[in-house]
């Protein structure tokens, strides 16, 4: 029987975070009364990780360890996490777990409501309040980038706290490309272009340790597929409309001539 819901959490060199994380969700888990699996997509650590995730895959009878022979990127592991995962529902989470286990029941009952995907969502915060004026700046332009070049609404793409339904999603996953940390807003893209139902909900972040700043790192990168993300969804679109041609014009060469009308006599 396949279980109501799959975690799907990617991890590179994660050794530190992960127990924290597993024993969080092993905990939570046990109160709930759904069933669910975890998959842990280990991408090529070269860390303690291996080590750490065969210990715990002992004693949480619940997790699956998936390993990448070499490190493919988060947003390859997340698809490969999806496309192996069983649930009914999805969630798919950072290794650090950014948000408390109880807010994983708030995206489901978000999913129950009505929507598609449910993302948690950041409240801006005042500058004053931000880690560091650089992570304030970068992540006030990615978000405005977001907007201008994909006029997508979202206030909060790169929060790694997202469930969603399997049935429409899966497919959608399938035709993603990126392969880094740009597959989020690939992803919700994606979905919006379908019309899916997207729900943003308010949450408070939980730091579990020091931020990374990824997208500080990645700056320059996330920005080109953005671009990429419009461009690829251009030529789907053509490719879509060009198949539609094609259809119609095999419709027509397979249609049967009419036999003209008996004169009249």
């Amino acid at each position: 029987m396949n279980p109501y819901l799959s975690i799907v959490i990617p991890a590179y060199n994660e050794a530190a975070i992960l127990p924290v994380t597993l024993k969080c969700l092993r905990e939570f888990l046990d109160e709930r009364p759904f069933t669910a699996e975890v998959i842990i997509v280990d991408d090529g650590s070269t860390d303690n990780s291996p080590a750490v995730l065969g210990e715990w895959r002992r004693a949480f009878e619940n997790l699956r360890v998936l390993r990448n022979p070499v490190n493919i990127g988060k947003g390859a592991s997340i698809r490969r996490g999806i496309l192996a995962s069983r649930g009914e529902c999805i969630f798919v989470s950072d290794a650090d777990l950014p948000g408390r286990p109880e807010d994983i029941v708030r995206l489901l009952e978000a999913l129950r409501e009505g929507a598609v995907v449910a993302i948690a969502s950041r409240r801006p915060a005042p500058m004053s309040e931000a880690p560091s004026v650089a992570r304030f700046l970068a992540s006030s332009v990615y978000r405005g980038l977001v907007r201008l070049i994909l006029n997508l609404p979202l206030r909060d793409t790169q929060c790694g706290f997202k469930a969603f339904v399997r049935e429409p999603l899966v497919p959608i996953v399938q035709e993603l490309r990126l392969e880094g940390f740009s597959f989020d807003v690939e992803f919700l893209y994606a979905a919006h272009r379908r019309g899916l139902a997207i729900r943003e909900v308010d949450f408070e972040v939980v730091e579990r340790r020091p931020t990374r700043y990824a997208i500080l790192l990645q700056s320059p990168r996330m920005f080109i597929d953005l671009l990429r993300i419009r461009i690829f969804s251009g030529r789907a679109t053509r490719d879509a409309k060009a198949e539609e041609v094609e259809i119609e014009r095999a419709s027509v060469k397979a249609e049967p001539a009419r036999s003209a009308p008996d004169a009249p006599r």
